[in-house]
């Protein structure tokens, strides 16, 4: 081997490290994808709102949802790297889809239509899509499953958030 040269990659560490930038890059798109129902409306229609105590500055959003993308990327690629051909997994990366999308569309309800009402309905839904998540993950791969847990604890807080949105805002 020459001198600053690298040793040769077998395939499958290769395939991991594809699949492993893959599912944080579909992770974090879905946060991009948010941003652009979101980032338009901070400034306008969300800084005119009566937000709760406990509502953080609007730079903390930004560093915690990134990280959570790539905790949820690193979770998707350890249940992908589990094997497509178990049904187990089938379902676990089926339901972390569902909860995915679930993520994208509360930024759609509660940003883009600006509605608290319909991002606060939303929210329910992507709580228990990401329990049901977790525990199927945990079937697979309990690392992917503790991977997730963070996401859980924000989003229930982003869960009493929009609630008091929605209650102090009429």
């Amino acid at each position: 081997m020459l001198p600053g040269s690298f040793p040769p990659m077998d395939s499958s560490r290769y395939q991991d490290a594809v699949r492993l930038v893959a599912a944080i890059i579909l992770t974090n798109m879905a946060g991009i994808i948010g941003s652009l129902f979101t980032a338009p409306n901070i400034p306008g229609w969300y800084a005119g709102l009566v937000k709760p105590p406990l509502n953080p500055p609007s730079w903390v959003f930004a560093p915690v949802w990134t990280t959570l993308f790539v905790l949820m990327g690193v979770s998707l690629f350890l249940l992908w790297r589990e094997g497509t051909d178990r049904p187990p997994v089938r379902a676990a990366l089926l339901v972390f889809g569902l909860q995915l999308v679930l993520n994208l569309l509360w930024s759609v309800l509660f940003f883009g239509l600006q509605s608290p009402l319909l991002g606060l309905i939303e929210i329910f839904a992507l709580w228990f899509a990401i329990v049901a998540t977790i525990l199927l993950a945990y079937r697979v791969s309990r690392p992917a499953a503790y991977l997730l847990v963070p996401y859980l604890v924000w989003v229930s807080f982003a869960t009493y958030l929009t609630w008091a949105i929605w209650t102090l805002n009429p």
